[in-house]
């Protein structure tokens, strides 16, 4: 259920709405929009009557909404969220651009790679210091060591720190380094984890699950939303198919359908989603026609040398100039790229 109320509603009378949804065993959302604030109700709706609020002051209407997921949905939000992330936005008429290498390796590789974005004008820089592998073999990232680099990075680049959080038990040492949460693919649905990262406050992306359909990630979206955390962000990263030639398929089909249905931004993952770095760029360029609102690509100055993912790594230089012709495609799509 939604009730909208004027955005200059008293603060009493929200709190008079929000105490008798509490009284009825229903938990209450604050979503502000444009031009009305929502109060999101999630918990059993069934018996809450729409009149019941209507009558109650500053309620402008009462409306059900049919969609599984309730907080993350259109029905819920008509407009776009645009989410703040220390003064640079994801979301609107900016494409939001983050880079970085796959996994934290040591200072030196950090520090490199983290001065030449930045010289770029790259303001979200993504390592993982925790790192899930299909091999227990493979090399699973330097851990604390890793966001303690990330932490001397951030503040000797002015940088936004875009890292991944694998277990509720590091929740607090990640939240201290990231400004945004990354929820991998292969944790899209473990929900304990999706709460926790919820409970931050902190922006948290999210990122779609390998055989995950859109509305599996849109309710998953939900159980960081249900935390009273609309700080979310959607990544589409390629999903598993019966194709072998690419490592995954990016499901481009995915962005106007997540549009259509959510009022959350959403980011396409071109590395990830086809593994192949020189195919990196075409497919980039791809998600950003069809309507995403920014990229993540992994970007190492030594492919060869990566520790994960090299194959699928831009150098600076290709990386450089994926960006010079984002620039030229952005004002097609109504978008712009600092």
């Amino acid at each position: 259920m939604l009730i909208l109320l004027e955005l200059d509603a008293p603060r009493e009378d929200i709190e008079r709405i929000k105490e008798k949804i509490k009284a009825m065993g229903c938990n209450a959302h604050e979503i502000p929009g444009d031009s009305k604030l929502a109060l999101g109700i999630t918990g059993s709706t069934s018996r809450l009557k729409e009149d019941d609020f209507r009558i109650m002051k500053s309620v402008q209407e009462v409306v059900r909404v049919s969609q599984k997921y309730k907080l993350v949905g259109r029905e819920m939000k008509k407009e776009d969220t645009i989410i703040d992330v220390n003064g640079c936005k994801i979301g609107g008429k900016e494409l939001a651009i983050i880079a970085g290498p796959c996994s934290v390796e040591s200072r030196d590789q950090v520090f490199k790679i983290a001065e030449i974005l930045k010289k770029m004008g790259i303001n979200f820089f993504r390592a993982g210091a925790f790192k899930p592998r299909s091999s227990p073999y493979s090399f699973q990232g330097l851990k604390e060591e890793g966001l303690a680099i990330l932490d001397e990075a951030k503040k000797e680049f002015d940088l936004n720190i875009v890292t991944e959080l694998l277990n509720p038990y590091n929740t607090k040492e990640v939240a201290e380094v990231a400004d945004i949460i990354q929820i991998g693919a292969r944790n899209m649905q473990n929900f304990a984890l999706l709460e926790e990262a919820g409970k931050t406050g902190k922006a948290v992306m999210l990122k779609r699950g390998l055989s995950a359909t859109v509305e599996d990630l849109l309710l998953s979206a939900e159980y960081i939303a249900a935390q009273n955390n609309f700080n979310i962000i959607l990544c589409e990263r390629g999903i598993r198919t019966f194709e072998t030639s690419t490592r995954n398929t990016l499901d481009l089909n995915s962005i106007p359908v997540v549009k259509k249905y959510s009022h959350l931004p959403i980011l396409v993952d071109p590395s990830h989603g086809i593994g192949i770095g020189e195919k990196v760029p075409p497919m980039a360029m791809a998600g950003i026609a069809a309507g995403a609102d920014g990229l993540m690509i992994e970007v190492h100055h030594k492919p060869e040398e990566a520790l994960s993912d090299g194959f699928q790594s831009l150098t600076p230089e290709t990386f450089e100039k994926l960006l010079n012709k984002l620039k030229q495609l952005a004002p097609v799509v109504d978008k712009t790229l600092g």
